[in-house]
């Protein structure tokens, strides 16, 4: 009986810890605390370019969001990059101007044009990023802050540069639409 009542227990602890996901090889955390708010994995996926598989890209949320409005309804939140090879500064930065242009138009482009400066500065500033290394991009207080590695790197005011920065991912014309599907729970 002892035994059973051992066991019972030991299961109910188990089942209270969800796993956490693996995608493309990366063991991904459910939860992230961002701004002191503790948030849930929404979605994650593998960006790839050409036949290269380049990072796997996740996104935490306050609660669950299937929609891009939704996604840009709440904050805080993080988009994370889990690189799965050898990146240089300017690479992430191209590759994010690349994505900013795509899905933000020419006039709202400009008017975070200082932002987009301050980030690419930011991100410049890494050098080359090794595989294995994580990017964090954090919206909290009305602000982006950069991350690498578990390290702030800088932060970026502004919540309609976050909102541009958010739809890169997903987007009308995101980086990737398997991509954006995967992230937004899909």
């Amino acid at each position: 009986m002892r035994s059973w009542i051992a066991a019972a227990a030991a299961a109910a602890v188990f089942a209270g810890a969800a796993p956490a996901a693996e995608v493309g090889g990366i063991k991904l955390e459910d939860k992230a605390s961002v701004g002191g708010q503790a948030l849930v994995l929404n979605g994650a996926g593998v960006r790839t370019r050409a036949i290269f598989r380049v990072y796997v890209g996740s996104l935490y949320l306050p609660a669950k969001a299937n929609t891009p409005a939704a996604v840009l309804a709440k904050g805080p939140r993080r988009v994370q990059m889990n690189l799965l090879r050898n990146l240089s500064g300017d690479q992430l930065v191209d590759a994010l101007v690349d994505g900013l242009k795509a899905n933000t138009p020419e006039a709202e482009l400009a008017s975070i044009k200082a932002q987009t400066d301050q980030l690419v500065a930011i991100m410049k500033g890494f050098g080359e990023v090794k595989e294995g290394s994580v990017v964090t991009l954090d919206f909290v207080d009305g602000a982006t802050r950069i991350g690498l590695d578990g390290q702030a790197k800088g932060s970026v005011p502004g919540e309609g540069f976050n909102q541009a920065l958010t739809r890169i991912w997903i987007g009308d014309r995101p980086v990737q639409a398997d991509l954006k599907k995967a992230m937004l729970g899909g």
